[in-house]
């Protein structure tokens, strides 16, 4: 029987299993240390997500080709842009980018994916992604053209989030950017959890066991850590 990973993400969540997922950018990483990179995450991940702002043609295939032949672990994809989707990965991270106003990024790329999706045996889960302002200027914004939504205003980023679960959306992902000076603050990771009723994934500037434990207190069903691995 083929594996459904959102149903397994829903019963870690209803068993409060914090999930914890590694970023692997298909730009910075090694395929040559593909062994030594599993060997140094942190026991208790439970996922990889592959993908980046801008990742060159077929290095995303190539990357989780690589961790395919070492790890058991499911590997997601977290796309930048369509280009990046490869029928090797488990699932898909569908996402759209909520906290924007960039059609392209709201629809258009979802789109142009359609061809590359529409035979595939991806598992696709629709995201609602938000954005939030991580202190730098990040490359999501950058590729994007969309700005970050300020972390002061806690009742649009609960309102942008509820959006997207209503608009059909499985996991709502907040996300400080790569790099983020600082992650999110918990009292906003705690009243979107209080607000919405599926997974919540919080990444960017999560860089200490400290700032990770922060989140999952907070209410982070999955923590993503990515650039403290690189």
């Amino acid at each position: 029987m083929e594996e459904n990973f959102y149903k397994n993400l829903l019963k870690s969540v209803a068993e409060k299993e914090n999930q914890l997922a590694i970023l692997i950018d298909p730009d910075k990483f090694d395929i040559s240390e593909t062994k030594p990179f599993l060997k140094k995450i942190p026991k208790e991940t439970t996922h990889l997500f592959v993908g980046g702002s801008t990742v060159a043609n077929g290095e995303t295939e190539a990357t989780v080709k690589a961790l395919k032949n070492d790890t058991k672990l499911p590997i997601f994809l977290f796309p930048g842009d369509y280009s990046q989707i490869t029928p090797l990965a488990d699932a898909l991270l569908f996402l759209t980018l909520l906290s924007g106003r960039n059609a392209e990024y709201l629809v258009g790329q979802q789109i142009k994916s359609i061809s590359k999706l529409k035979n595939s045996s991806l598992e696709i889960i629709s995201t609602g992604y938000i954005l939030i302002d991580g202190g730098n200027y990040s490359a999501v914004s950058k590729v994007t053209n969309t700005e970050p939504l300020p972390q002061e205003n806690i009742e649009n980023i609960v309102h942008t989030a509820l959006a997207g679960q209503f608009m059909g959306a499985k996991i709502i992902y907040l996300e400080a950017g790569s790099g983020a000076k600082f992650p999110v603050k918990p009292e906003i990771i705690s009243e979107v959890k209080k607000a919405i009723n599926i997974p919540l994934i919080v990444g960017g500037g999560i860089k200490t066991e400290a700032q990770k434990n922060t989140a999952y207190e907070a209410g982070a069903d999955m923590v993503v850590m990515g650039t403290a691995f690189e």
